[in-house]
Formats: structure tokens, sequence, C-alpha cells
């Protein structure tokens, strides 16, 4: 029989989806399940981009420039004007979702072997996108006990290489919440311009900050011009991840030119997506507002719930709407799977998603697990009393 390939075997599987097959036996067994495992927002889409979606009335669907629609190109650079970012429609292009923005950004910049700096515990698909580039991510771990924030500049030295080409962060991040404040980010850009290297920024969940935090762009950043790449997404600012828009944006000319490329050879970006891009751009700001303030009710009531329960640890997430708690079990990925086969609290479970997915360490937060804050708060609280619960009677208990 042929093999499969090397890249294939090394892909790893998502901590996210992987105990999907445990979820439905319980859910075919009777219970209910409350899914903290992912990031699909409860929150409804903006009515405006549903209705130009069933307003389409052109007689074919075409294809679109490789590049997506320009008029939707020129809004988003109006987008990112309004926030004080200088860029043009020349300097971004929309892609399938923020995952093809990530790869094709990759592919641009980076050669086979070539390594990529990430602050960990990350978004556990930059693994999977480095395989599939050749990139080798060289992980520099982050701390529960501080919140996550960014390791000394140290310690980002300590690990650069003739290979290191990038360095790849999110912020606000998944899978943490951390707020990357000014100050960070002047640290990293001190690093990247020092060792002539690319700074991507996954920037897709740029409206979630809160407790009057800021959110600062890379793009920002003086004497990044040629440096800094910026990931974004239309999933989670518009609650609408099936739609899957994303794009790159950058003010280096080569590698936009480079992107446009890759682009060209998967043709364009989806066309009823696009439309529903366009048309969110006109999404009113009450609606960031509305829902900043349920995110940031919605948190609050998980993190103050999730620190009252016996060796349970915490932080406070500043952005997004995910948090990493640590939990006192044996291993986290066995706790999900338990609670999933073996638990209930009257007839209800809840469905987490190990961290360990979220490094790229061996062995590293073996006993965290990541919670998306995407549910509402009746179901919220209902969900935590099932942790509480399960605590108490998991055989793998450490306290």
């Amino acid at each position: 029989m042929p093999k499969i390939s090397n890249k294939g075997n090394a892909m790893p599987e998502s901590p996210i989806r992987k105990l999907v097959p445990f979820a439905e036996q319980a859910k075919k067994e009777g219970k209910k399940v409350y899914h903290l495992n992912i990031g699909q927002p409860d929150i409804e889409t903006p009515d405006v981009a549903l209705k130009a979606i069933r307003n389409f009335s052109d007689k074919v669907v075409e294809y679109s420039h490789s590049a997506g629609v320009e008029s939707y190109r020129k809004g988003l650079a109006y987008y990112y004007q309004d926030l004080g970012i200088d860029v043009s429609h020349e300097d971004l292009m929309v892609t399938t979702g923020g995952s093809e923005a990530l790869l094709f950004a990759l592919n641009s910049c980076l050669d086979a072997k070539d390594e990529i700096i990430i602050p960990e515990p990350f978004y556990a698909n930059y693994n999977g996108f480095s395989i599939s580039a050749g990139v080798k991510v060289k992980p520099i771990t982050t701390s529960i006990n501080d919140g996550f924030a960014l390791p000394a500049i140290k310690e980002f030295e300590e690990l650069i290489t003739p290979k290191t080409k990038a360095i790849l962060i999110c912020n606000p991040g998944n899978p943490t919440g951390y707020l990357y404040s000014k100050e960070e980010l002047e640290t990293l850009r001190d690093i990247v311009i020092k060792h002539d290297l690319f700074l991507f920024a996954d920037e897709v969940y740029r409206e979630f900050a809160y407790d009057g935090n800021k959110h600062y762009s890379v793009l920002n950043l003086e004497g990044l011009e040629n440096n800094a790449i910026v990931i974004d997404s239309t999933s989670k600012r518009y609650s609408m991840c099936g739609i899957r828009i994303g794009c790159i944006v950058s003010k280096n000319k080569e590698v936009m030119s480079t992107a446009l490329k890759f682009a060209q050879a998967r043709l364009s970006p989806p066309t009823f997506g696009q439309i529903a891009g366009e048309a969110a751009l006109c999404t009113p700001f009450s609606y960031f507002n509305e829902v900043s303030k349920e995110y940031v009710s919605r948190r609050d009531l998980l993190i103050d719930g999730l620190n009252k329960i016996e060796g349970v640890i915490c932080p406070n997430p500043k952005g997004a709407f995910y948090t990493i708690a640590q939990l006192p079990v044996d291993d986290a990925d066995k706790f999900a799977q338990w609670l999933l086969e073996d638990f209930d609290l009257n007839g209800e479970t809840i469905m987490v998603a190990p961290a360990a997915g979220f490094y790229s360490t061996p062995n590293t937060g073996t006993n965290q697990v990541r919670i998306a804050y995407v549910l509402n708060k009746k179901s919220l609280q209902k969900a935590i009393d099932c942790l509480e619960s399960a605590l108490k009677t998991y055989p793998g208990r450490t306290l």
C-alpha cells in the first residue's frame, strides 16, 4: 500500500475537534453537552450582511479578482483608516478566512526549514499551518502565573538562529485572551528590526478589548513598514464564521505581490462571502458596543465562577473570548474525555479543549484547558456548575 506523506503524518489533530465523537455519543445517550471547546459565538450575524446575500440577483456567480473584489478591498481600506491605520486597497488582499491569509504569508516569506518564533500557548492551527509550509515552530513559553504576558527580550534572542525569519503573535490572543500592551509591541518591534525579521500579527479579535484597554496594531508601529504583516478575518468580528472571508494586510509590496501569486493559484475567494463581508462594513458601531458588553458580562461570570472552584487557577483575559484555566487534574485530555463518557450532572455535561494542543513544547499545559465563553450566561452558569461537580468526583483529581 502506498504511504502517506511525512507532512501528513506530522499534521496534528485539532485539540478543539478531536473529542467530537465522544460528544456525539454523549448526545446519543441523552446528555446535554455545553460546548466550551470551540469559538463559535451565539451572537447574531449583522442583518445587513445577511440581507446582502438574500438580495443577490446576478444570473451567474462569477469568479472575482484573485485579490478580491475591488470595491470590498477599498471598503476594507476605509475600515483600517478609521482605526488610524494608513493603508490603501493595494496593501491588502482578500482570502478564504484568516487561515488562508496566514498560509499565504508563511509561504510568501519563509522557505522550508526556516524558523518562526511563536509565544505559546497559541492557536492550535498555527502548528498545522507551519507544517503545511514546511516551517519549523520555535515556541517561547508564557506563564499562566503572570497572565501569559510577553516573555523578556532575552528569551526571544536566545531562540534566534540564522534560520529564524519571523515572529508570530495573536493579539488579542486565542487561546489566552491576552492583550499586548503598546510597550510589549514596541519590544517586539525592536527585536524584529534588530534581527531583520517579519512580524506576523493575527488581529482577528481586534474589536474585543475590555476594561478600557486599547488594541494596538503592528501596522502602526513606526519602522515596521517592510516587516509587519497583519492577518484578519470577518469570522469573529461579525459572528459569521461560515462566511470564510479574511485578508492579509501589509505595506511590503514584495510580500503582497508574492502572496497574490498564491492567491492566483487558488483562483478567487468565495463570492458570497465577499458580498457578506463588504455589506458587514456598514454594521453600526452600536453593534460592537452591545457585543463587547455581552462578552464582558460572560467573562466576568465565568472567571469569577472558575476561581471560586478549589484548585482552579484562571487569569482574567483582557480581550477576545477565551481563557486558559489550570485544573487540579492529572491529565486534561483524560479529564475532557471523562466528562463526555462518564460524567453528567442532572443529564448535562461540558466539552472543553485540552490546552496541551495549544502548546508546541511537549508535556506542557497538560493540566490546563481552553474555555470559550461564547454561550449565554444561563448556559455558562450551568457549565460552571458541571465543572465544579466533576472536579469533586473525577478519579484523577490531584487535590
